[in-house]
């Protein structure tokens, strides 16, 4: 069973963590370094004072230690993005689909949203059996540029409100 909660400012360690190693390799591939993680954090913060509410972000929580981070981006008046990360010692037990659960249930009933989007890299069809457990549908493709230079085809998914 997993939780959401808040970011804090003494999350940067455990945040640092779960931007390494092989959790990063389909998103910047660069780790994420302590001061970076406290950026990172300090931003999110910033992002839940606004008005009106463009972004909301959550440490996900299993046994007893924050594992992921998951977001939910307002892109348009009535839908939004959601993205999230798990630490790789975490992977395969279910937390990602749960929390995507979690904040999707949110996104309908509290932020108003009416369509969620999301996609993975080519690389990681592990996401998008988190995405269809979800309930999200795939709807195509999309073309992304890597920090290499190349292109890569991103699937993309989508999830209407129920």
């Amino acid at each position: 069973m997993v939780t959401l909660r808040a970011l804090a400012l003494e999350d940067a360690p455990a945040l640092a963590r779960i931007y390494s190693g092989a959790s990063i390799r389909h998103t910047t591939g660069k780790p994420l370094t302590l001061d970076q993680a406290h950026e990172k954090i300090r931003t999110a913060l910033a992002r839940a004072t606004e008005t009106p509410r463009a972004q909301w972000s959550w440490g996900i929580v299993a046994t007893g230690e924050m594992i992921g981070l998951i977001s939910l981006r307002r892109r348009t008046p009535s839908m939004g993005t959601l993205s999230y990360i798990l630490r790789e010692d975490t992977w395969g037990n279910g937390y990602a689909t749960e929390a995507a659960q979690h904040v999707a249930d949110f996104a309908f009933a509290t932020a108003g949203l009416e369509r969620l989007e999301a996609m993975h890299h080519p690389d990681n069809p592990a996401s998008g059996r988190v995405l269809i457990k979800t309930g999200f549908t795939r709807t195509g493709t999309c073309d992304r540029r890597t920090d290499d230079g190349t292109t890569a085809v991103y699937q993309v998914y989508a999830l209407p409100l129920p």
